[in-house]
């Protein structure tokens, strides 16, 4: 089996080769050094607090390498896990629970996709994702992916081969609608193209 590569940052040497040696220690994990981030699969990033620094850290990545990042951190509260999340942190592991298992878990699972959390951290994005169904996505008619009804049924047609004449007349929607909509959905959604939303969509689970 392939191995997850992941590089790993820290703000102190100590913590760096700390973080580096559980990993290493894997037979599933490759660390890399940090000059070959194009060749990771994962960021590892250990810190203390969510400073300012760290999100530098954080948003550079995000917007740069888009890799999920697995966080080693003392303590994070409400707003900070939010603004984590926003910038690519699928995993959250308390520097006091770190062992050799918990971190390799972690690693692995960001790298296929998936996340872990503590309970605790769990429970607040749930609250988080309540509150912006009940007040920001339902008054507006939107649904968890912020697409309005209209839009799911458009893309779900396209995903069916429907062309854009074929869908107007489906919907009842002039050709001009159903073109406005599929830009609509492309650009908010940073797609290329109705391929691409289409693969975007299904990928997702949004049709």
């Amino acid at each position: 089996m392939e191995k997850v590569r992941a590089i790993v940052q820290a703000p102190d040497p100590v913590s760096l080769a700390g973080i580096a040696g559980l990993l290493g220690s894997s037979p599933g994990i490759e660390v890399l050094a940090a000059e070959e981030v194009s060749g990771a699969d994962v960021m590892v990033l250990c810190c203390e607090r969510l400073a300012p620094s760290v999100l530098t850290v954080l948003r550079r990545s995000a917007g740069t390498t888009g890799l999920p990042v697995v966080l080693v951190i003392d303590g994070i509260d409400e707003s900070e896990l939010l603004t984590a999340v926003e910038n690519r942190v699928v995993a959250i592991i308390p520097r006091r629970a770190v062992t050799v298992s918990r971190l390799a878990e972690a690693v692995v699972t960001a790298a296929g996709g998936g996340g872990v959390m503590p309970p605790n951290l769990v429970g607040e994005l749930l609250k988080h994702i309540e509150y912006l169904q009940r007040e920001v996505l339902t008054p507006n008619g939107l649904n968890p992916f912020g697409l309005s009804s209209r839009e799911v049924d458009v893309v779900r047609l396209m995903a069916d081969g429907w062309d854009t004449t074929e869908i107007a007349s489906k919907l009842r929607y002039s050709e001009r609608t159903v073109k406005n909509v599929i830009h609509g959905v492309t650009t908010r959604l940073n797609l290329r193209n109705r391929s691409h939303a289409v693969a975007y969509a299904l990928r997702s689970g949004m049709i």
